[in-house]
């Protein structure tokens, strides 16, 4: 039975607490698409497990912690599934039968991976995590999702998804819709240090979990205008994290164009344009750290959120499933 509406398959590989950049890249967008689409939240652990795989304790831990921020940021498990990724092994049985549809030559060119390939040394690189590239395919097309909101970074990946989809429907028959990207307003969020990325590596995030000293620490030491010396020197907003965050999370829009206008006139210091930064984000999170202390007191039900939505998603799973092996023809025995 088809569907009454159209799905959509985003996830999270859990290495971590979730920060101001997942939400702007990633959960900004699906509460706003939660209502409108049938949504498949993914805790991607098999994921985690390619550059993680002596970290066991720290990708158990933040499972149930990513799953924790969703609920504290308001996505709702009732209308939606959060599923985890390992407890739906049809997750690995299609990744494995696209693997065979794929070629090598295509997984060197995502430019994720080959970032990652110049990072680690090939003798360290498993297997798994060279492949990883078709397992997020195969995360996409087990619900035969139609939408699926990323960072700008993941686009490539997208791309390389519906390039599969095309050839599985080509070579077996119609089975996968070609899903689309969806960016969001802010496709990338700087680190709070000027790198273009933000990073729990790096330690230059800001934290959902958070609390407001230590949100209001992070912004103090927030990099700014490497250029400017005085206060009284006319600043750049180009590249200056302090706006883009402003400009993400301040709702205040008439404070944030005064702001900018006597920053590149050499008419506000760095510590103003912070303060106000700080206190916005921290009236931003209030909401978010509330609900999250309600989760923290009720792990049971953010539990029963993840084991309610895995049996949801598997259910669904298995259908796809069947039609891939009586597309592939891989049933022998009836």
């Amino acid at each position: 039975m088809a569907p009454t509406k159209q799905r959509i398959l985003t996830g999270i590989r859990p290495t971590g607490a979730l920060h101001l950049g997942h939400y702007i890249g990633a959960l900004e967008n699906w509460l706003r698409l939660q209502e409108q689409y049938e949504c498949f939240f993914l805790i991607a652990d098999y994921q985690a497990l390619g550059d993680h795989i002596e970290e066991i304790d720290r990708i158990r831990k933040s499972v149930l912690d990513v799953a924790l921020d969703w609920l504290s940021v308001g996505l709702n498990p009732t209308d939606n599934a959060f599923v985890i990724q390992s407890y739906v092994p049809e997750h690995a049985e299609l990744t494995l039968l696209l693997s065979m549809i794929t070629p090598m030559g295509r997984l060197e060119r995502n430019p994720t991976l080959k970032t990652e390939m110049q990072r680690l040394e090939s003798e360290s690189m498993s297997v798994g995590f060279y492949t990883y590239p078709v397992s997020q395919v195969a995360d996409i097309l087990l619900p035969k999702a139609h939408l699926v909101p990323v960072g700008e970074d993941q686009i490539p990946h997208i791309e390389m998804t519906r390039e599969i989809a095309r050839k599985f429907n080509r070579l077996y028959g119609e089975v996968f819709p070609e899903p689309k990207a969806l960016v969001g307003r802010i496709p990338r969020l700087m680190g709070t240090d000027g790198q273009a990325k933000m990073s729990k590596s790096l330690d230059n995030c800001i934290h959902l979990s958070d609390d407001a000293a230590a949100v209001t620490e992070r912004v103090r030491r927030m990099y700014t205008d490497p250029a400017r010396l005085r206060a009284t020197d006319p600043g750049h907003l180009e590249g200056n994290p302090v706006f883009m965050y402003h400009d993400a999370f301040n709702p205040n829009k008439a404070e944030v164009d005064e702001l900018k206008e006597r920053y590149v006139q050499g008419k506000v210091g760095d510590v103003e344009v912070k303060k106000k930064l700080a206190v916005a984000l921290n009236a931003f999170l209030d909401p978010i750290r509330e609900r999250r202390a309600y989760y923290e007191q009720r792990r049971d039900d953010v539990a029963a959120a993840l084991l309610d939505g895995t049996r949801r998603a598997r259910a669904i799973a298995a259908q796809t499933m069947l039609e891939v092996r009586t597309a592939m023809r891989l049933i022998y025995l009836d």
